[in-house]
């Protein structure tokens, strides 16, 4: 089995450069010759499936598998199925330190299965959509992007190896997202993405070890930190409504009375 704890080391401090990366999309019964890979690469499954042959050992690939090979590799492939086969491909080059001891992962093949992820799919978009960045500032973007991906990969993988229900561990991490950006538009759907899941999972999830529905969650600390900045100063209160994620002060005022049974003058 791929350490993940490896691999995820290996992308937060290796250097690396994203070479190329695409979509396709196989016609069903469709075979490929048996070639030799020439670089680092991962497929993301998209729609239909695949089997394929790496050096002898043979994967079979559907919608929400990850698939990685290394250069020098002896690889075919065949669609399986009636549908089409539609994947994006994305090859990388990675320096790694000496020290880090991270190679026997990225020079081997393997097939990861964080499962159907809209998060993904989104991000594999947006990199494919950025297939020709502008200076350093677009390149830098395209990392950025690529680590949001392998982010989402890895942590849908955990929660599939560890458990198929979640932990605490999730639960925390959710916790600390939300306070750090309860400033920003959040929702529920975006909270589950964030953590490969359903809506109605994650919320059975959260609620189990908060006691709390996680939007009833993130409107209690935003009116919390309210009372934090009506505290501190004079400020208007539209300007702390706009501050703790309430373009709307009316909106803003029913909910901070409907908590602490005041509205925010009156408390100030």
């Amino acid at each position: 089995m791929i350490n993940l704890d490896k691999l995820a080391k290996a992308f937060t401090n290796g250097v690396y450069d994203i070479e190329d990366r695409s979509r396709l999309v196989i016609q069903p019964k469709s075979l490929l010759s048996e070639f030799t890979t020439v670089k680092h690469g991962f497929l993301f499954i998209i729609r239909g499936g695949a089997r394929i042959r790496v050096n002898g050992t043979v994967y079979e690939l559907r919608p929400g598998s990850v698939f990685h090979a290394a250069p020098g590799m002896q690889m075919d492939s065949q669609v399986i199925g009636q549908s089409e086969l539609e994947y994006y491909s994305l090859f990388y080059k990675l320096d790694m330190p000496e020290e880090m001891n991270c190679t026997t992962e990225f020079d081997s093949h393997f097939k990861l299965e964080p499962g159907a992820n809209l998060k993904i799919i989104e991000l594999l978009i947006m990199l494919h959509q950025n297939t020709h960045p502008s200076g350093e500032i677009g390149k830098l973007r395209i990392k950025e992007l690529f680590l949001s991906l392998m982010h989402q990969v890895l942590i849908a993988c955990s929660y599939r190896e560890n458990d198929s229900s979640p932990n605490q561990r999730m639960v925390d991490e959710a916790l600390a997202y939300i306070k750090l950006n309860y400033m920003n538009s959040l929702t529920l759907g975006d909270l589950a993405e964030r953590h490969a899941m359903s809506t109605n999972r994650f919320s059975y999830f959260f609620h189990k070890y908060t006691g709390l529905r996680p939007i009833d969650y993130v409107v209690n600390y935003r009116m919390e930190r309210a009372c934090d900045l009506l505290k501190a100063g004079n400020f208007p209160i539209h300007e702390i409504a706009d501050r703790v994620g309430y373009d709307n002060p009316l909106y803003f005022s029913r909910l901070f009375k409907k908590k602490f049974g005041v509205s925010p003058s009156a408390y100030r």
